[in-house]
């Protein structure tokens, strides 16, 4: 699907920020576009089994592996681990988290409490709730948006939001309190793919996330070099 002037990438919301900061370099170094398409990892997956493809995709690994599994992608090359944070509008009070306790009371607390159904944060997050015991009462002032939560703190529509620190990261208008806390934190490792129809820019694409400079962009937007 590659041509020498353009490779389209299936990118999910946790690598936005630094997929739209390395892509330029590459393109210059190799003289092409990179196409960048943008959701979660689950919307992509139901649209690649409806038949979609594309040159690269960087999505978690377990959607990577998946589609090794299906014969649709020959590669996996591991890029960042990202944890899950909580965010509040800018300069309102950021609650207490700092402890399994502090976090529940906090969502018992919050007015309302945002985060996506999609998304690998989303439903860690719905596991969590059931965990804490704390289920019906966030089910009944969740907000749901399978985009960037913390766009919805920024304009109001919510109090907390609960996502990939990655993600938070993307939207001004909010502070972010901090990760969560202890044994409740989820680690997501991000990898990347290469179709099996995309030509050898695709995959160089994809090895460019492990260079040096990459590292420090990985770092800089809030998760760790695999």
């Amino acid at each position: 699907m590659s041509s020498a002037a353009a490779i389209r990438v299936l990118c999910t919301f946790g690598l936005r920020q630094v997929v739209d900061l390395l892509a330029p370099a590459f393109e210059r170094q190799h003289g092409c576009t990179v196409v960048r398409l943008y959701d979660s990892s689950v919307e992509h997956m139901r649209r690649i089994a409806s038949g979609e493809t594309a040159d690269a995709v960087l999505f978690t690994a377990g959607a990577i592996d998946e589609l090794i599994a299906k014969g649709r992608v020959k590669l996996r090359v591991d890029i960042a681990h990202a944890g899950i944070g909580v965010a509040v509008r800018a300069g309102a009070p950021r609650p207490d988290i700092s402890t399994p306790e502090s976090f529940a009371a906090a969502l018992l607390a919050a007015r309302s409490i945002c985060h996506s159904r999609t998304g690998a944060s989303g439903i860690y997050f719905m596991k969590l709730i059931e965990q804490l015991g704390v289920a019906d009462e966030v089910h009944a002032k969740a907000v749901i948006d399978d985009g960037l939560a913390g766009f919805v703190v920024a304009r109001g529509d919510a109090e907390l939001a609960v996502q990939m620190t990655s993600e938070l990261m993307q939207t001004s208008g909010i502070d972010i309190v901090g990760p969560l806390p202890g044994n409740l934190q989820n680690i997501t490792t991000f990898s990347g793919g290469v179709f099996n129809s995309a030509a050898p820019l695709a995959e160089a694409f994809i090895a460019s996330f492990s260079m040096p400079d990459a590292a420090a962009v990985i770092q800089f937007n809030g998760m760790e070099p695999a």
